[in-house]
């Protein structure tokens, strides 16, 4: 029927899918500088045209609800869809930020709980949730350092430091922020080295940034050291949220030493995450720091809440209005609907899915750190290397059984870095499934290389040159003409 064309294909002159009812205003003409010189070459198809086309290039997308999504440090899970039906209610879908304040006391009542809430799972005093994203937590963060040292006329600090085996946006918030970054090294298990971390320690350090379990899935061990370290020598510790999911309700990052963080509700707490949004990266501060933290600031005064946006020595505004409400309400939800006694179960779960798996597989694929995991773990390669098969081979083969390909070639501790993380969603059914898939592909590897060499061939897409693909991408339809 066709429907692997792209919509152009599929176009013909003076086919139309809705007609307009007749205007009731008049005809108003546009000055012809905002006017065009050519049609905008749209494609001239039926409705349902339209609702076929989309449906079919939904199929060809690959998401949580389609299959095993075991992303490493991306926490890929399945999220309630009742969380999105609650924050699809009117109530909340149809306010206005600039209604009076008398007609959005609960809006604004569920901002104050999330926040508090949010400080409760994370031991930290206070947070804001105007931050749209982790990355614009990280920058938010890394504001309130710059803006706390200032605030003590101490300009010097101008470096933070970053593992190298921090996620990427790490180092890229520092150099937004006009930090420069100081690379800390790892040891063999992705943890600080401490006597190295000592060697970069001085009065231009303004702070750390760290995640904890680190980028390997194991524990900060020596967490409270390095936190006595940086604060012995002025600095402060930024604690990147990505990898909260497997210490909810067992260890908090303020109880750590951490000063400030953010939390990725797009990832931990519900709201479905990648393609772009929607996300929310509320940062959480310490007493101390709390002036600091961007504005409008919403406040319970006795029984009313207010919004203050003219706080002394905050950032000022950093995103429109108070934050991503739709994610805000989604993560409100989620948090009610577990309780405090249960969040530690998402924790507990994630922990024994990720090592399963690993212990399952390590006879088969290289696992450069032994003992037990948190949310995730790398494995380096296969661990028979003779056969030529790559990580990236893997992966690719991957696809041939609907299984979305672990993170690769991260962290690059490890030539052949393979991250999986299974989440706490996935049934032991599932993960059985993915083990077998896995031993299969090994075995491939071993009997028929060749075959998973050239893979996948069960996808609209074919194996790219992906240097090509990346550098002269082909992303208008005009291009393939």
């Amino acid at each position: 029927m066709g429907y692997d064309k792209l919509i152009f294909d599929i176009s013909q002159e003076g086919r139309k899918g809705y007609t307009l009812p007749h205007s009731e205003f008049s005809r108003k003409s546009l000055d012809d500088v905002y006017l065009r010189d050519d049609c905008p070459g749209l494609p001239e198809v039926s409705e349902l045209d339209v609702v076929r086309h989309f449906t079919n290039v939904s199929f060809k997308n690959f998401g949580i609800e389609k299959g095993f999504y075991p992303l490493g440090s991306c926490t890929m899970k399945y999220n309630p869809k009742i969380n999105q039906d609650i924050a699809n209610m009117p109530g909340f879908s149809q306010i206005h930020p600039y209604q009076p304040l008398d007609t959005v006391q609960g809006i604004l009542k569920i901002y104050d709980e999330t926040q508090r809430m949010l400080s409760e799972i994370s031991g930290l005093h206070t947070y804001s949730l105007n931050p749209y994203a982790g990355a614009h937590g990280e920058l938010v963060g890394l504001m309130i350092i710059k803006a706390y040292h200032e605030s003590r006329n101490d300009f010097n600090r101008t470096k933070i430091i970053v593992p190298d085996a921090a996620h990427g946006t790490n180092p890229a918030s520092a150099t937004v922020c006009g930090f420069q970054s100081v690379e800390v090294k790892s040891n063999r298990d992705g943890s600080v080295s401490v006597e190295d971390l000592k060697s970069v320690l001085g009065d231009d350090i303004a702070g750390i940034m760290l995640t904890n379990p680190n980028t390997l899935g194991m524990f900060e061990k020596d967490i409270l050291e390095i936190a006595k370290l940086v604060h012995e020598a002025g600095g402060l510790l930024y604690y990147d949220g990505a990898n909260l999911n497997p210490i909810l309700g067992k260890v908090r990052p303020g109880d750590m030493g951490f000063d400030i963080m953010h939390i990725n509700l797009h990832k931990t707490f519900s709201t479905p995450h990648g393609g772009g949004g929607p996300g929310s990266g509320p940062v959480g501060v310490t007493k101390a720091l709390a002036p600091f933290l961007p504005q409008p600031v919403i406040r319970k005064v006795n029984d009313t809440y207010t919004i203050d946006d003219h706080v002394i020595d905050s950032l000022g505004q950093i995103s429109h209005f108070y934050g991503n409400i739709g994610v805000a309400i989604k993560a409100y939800a989620y948090i009610l609907s577990n309780g405090k006694e249960h969040l530690p179960e998402i924790a507990a779960f994630s922990v024994l899915n990720a090592n399963y798996i690993k212990e399952s597989l390590k006879d088969l694929y290289l696992l450069p750190v032994e003992g037990v995991c948190k949310h995730e773990f790398v494995f380096d390669g296969l661990k028979d290397k003779s056969t030529g098969v790559t990580t990236l081979d893997v992966a690719k083969r991957l696809l041939d059984y609907d299984v979305h390909p672990p993170t690769i070639y991260f962290p690059l501790l490890y030539k052949e870095s393979l991250m999986i993380e299974p989440v706490e969603t996935e049934s032991k059914q599932t993960i059985d499934q993915f083990i077998a898939i896995m031993r299969t592909i090994a075995q491939e590897a071993k009997d028929t290389p060749e075959l998973v060499k050239n893979a996948p061939y069960n996808t609209v897409v074919k194996r790219l040159d992906e240097a090509l693909a990346a550098r002269k991408p082909i992303v208008k339809y005009k291009d393939l003409e």
